[in-house]
């Protein structure tokens, strides 16, 4: 096998699947037939798997033999453990994506949560939100407080 080959490079033919799977070549068919592991074709229709196919096959093989499921069981298994696959690299896409924005949600809110108020002799103090100017720079009745509305 050459260092190169990719685990879903469709290469080996039925015959060469059902040996390194551990299984009889008819069987191979058979679960390709019923979509358990679905080979690739070649121009001239024969069937190629891969590393990936070949180790689908021995999972079929072991759950049909040793946990005695069914294939109808062991179809509805495979379609729902691609679809946890499926969601959740979804769920990790997602929530990188909140990651960024609360990244981004936060460097606006530090530059533009500051707010500012002038003082009774017209000194210019920064504040946090919700802070008061304390109380010996101004009064309340006097002071100019200015925020934006987020």
């Amino acid at each position: 096998m050459s260092p190169s080959l990719s685990r879903n490079e469709a290469v080996f033919s039925v015959s060469i699947a059902a040996q390194m799977a551990g299984m009889h070549a008819q069987t191979v068919r058979q679960y390709d037939r019923l979509g358990l592991v679905v080979a690739s074709r070649t121009k001239g229709g024969g069937r190629r798997y891969s590393l990936n196919d070949i180790e689908a096959l021995q999972e079929i093989q072991q759950l049909s033999q040793e946990e005695g499921i069914n294939l109808a069981g062991i179809s509805r298994i495979l379609k729902l453990e691609n679809e946890v696959k499926k969601l959740r690299r979804e769920n990790s896409r997602l929530r990188s994506t909140i990651g960024k924005l609360r990244g981004l949600l936060l460097e606006k809110e530090e530059a533009d949560g500051r707010v500012f108020a002038a003082t009774q002799d017209g000194s210019i103090i920064a504040l946090s939100r919700g802070e008061r100017p304390p109380a010996g720079r101004s009064r309340a009745s006097s002071a100019l407080v200015i925020w934006r509305p987020r």
